[in-house]
């Protein structure tokens, strides 16, 4: 049985925990968060037999196997390296570090201490995106030359103290749904040799929309996140011998449309949960067979796709007040 323990108590957690109920083999066994009370009730709810006030009580209790970290992206590094020097393998929600100084760092923290680190970036662990993933892989398209992905949310009503529109939060669009975007491209076509963005900016100083093209030897990626409208949310992925379409939200999708040959056809792919059981999943493979990272998204992976990131925001100037 893998035990758990949860940081932060917020939406995302409790999505997670959600479905982390409908896996054999694992079970929630901890909750911290800055506030007892919160994690108390957090715990209650979910069954959860500790509950911790701060952070590092919860590290240093060796009530967990794994500790999932889904506090917001500024906090990732720091609260990941305290869990894994006091032990503990790590999930942490993507992106695992705000640039690759930080990543980097995270990843010689995993080695030194010789414990499981893992992004969790649950898309790539989707049924559907493995599937696409596995026909564009073995040329049921043919060759690639076309990549489009779209992702974006009306979010200006939020609180600006929120961690969305927060620049001391390392708020904005690119780094809570461009990376999707973004990822996407990575897995299909792997890294760009030339980035073209642009970005437009938000009053409280953080990047609200941002349009990338990505270039490689013979294909490009037209990719977009946004918070200041809604966007369809469908993916695109053209070849030589027809197209793949990722059904919305794509990120999370249960089914995609092949068109090929004069054929359209949908299939449905289906999920379980909300959609992080396929990740807890692996996860659990991953600590049952003693590997430290996973081979469907390792920490090369996520080496890559931040680097992109940073690129992106070079170009882009997106900078954070802390960096």
């Amino acid at each position: 049985m893998i035990k758990w323990g949860i940081v932060g108590a917020g939406n995302i957690a409790h999505s997670f925990s959600k479905d982390l109920a409908l896996v054999d083999g694992g079970k929630l066994v901890s909750v911290a968060s800055r506030s007892l009370s919160k994690a108390q009730n957090f715990a209650n709810e979910y069954g959860a037999p500790n509950a911790f006030g701060s952070y590092e009580d919860l590290f240093k209790s060796g009530t967990a196997d794994i500790i999932y970290l889904a506090t917001p992206h500024t906090s990732h590094a720091d609260l990941s390296i305290a869990a894994m020097k006091a032990g503990n393998a790590v999930l942490c929600e993507k992106p695992m570090g705000v640039n690759k100084v930080e990543v980097e760092k995270m990843i010689t923290v995993a080695k030194e201490n010789n414990v499981f680190l893992m992004e969790a970036l649950w898309s790539r662990f989707n049924p559907t995106i493995k599937k696409v993933k596995e026909l564009v892989d073995n040329g049921t398209i043919g060759d690639i030359g076309y990549l489009h992905s779209d992702f974006a949310f009306y979010a200006l009503d939020r609180d600006e103290e929120g961690r969305l529109l927060n620049p001391d939060l390392a708020g904005g669009s690119l780094l809570d749904i461009g990376i999707y975007a973004i990822f996407l491209a990575y897995l299909m076509l792997g890294k760009p040799i030339d980035i073209k963005a642009t970005a437009n900016f938000y009053k409280t100083g953080v990047e609200i929309q941002c349009s990338m093209i990505f270039n490689y030897d013979n294909a490009q990626a037209l990719l977009y996140s946004g918070l200041n409208s809604n966007s369809e949310k469908k993916s695109e992925i053209a070849g030589s011998e027809g197209s793949i379409f990722i059904h919305p939200r794509w990120h999370e999708s249960t089914g995609y449309t092949l068109e090929k040959d004069g054929e359209t056809i949908s299939y449905e792919v289906g999920k379980r949960g909300k959609g992080y059981v396929h990740e807890i999943e692996e996860v659990h493979d991953c600590l049952n067979s003693g590997k430290k990272e996973s081979g469907l998204w390792n920490h090369q992976n996520t080496l890559d796709l931040i680097e992109i990131m940073d690129s992106v925001r070079k170009i882009t100037g997106i900078k954070f007040p802390f960096e």
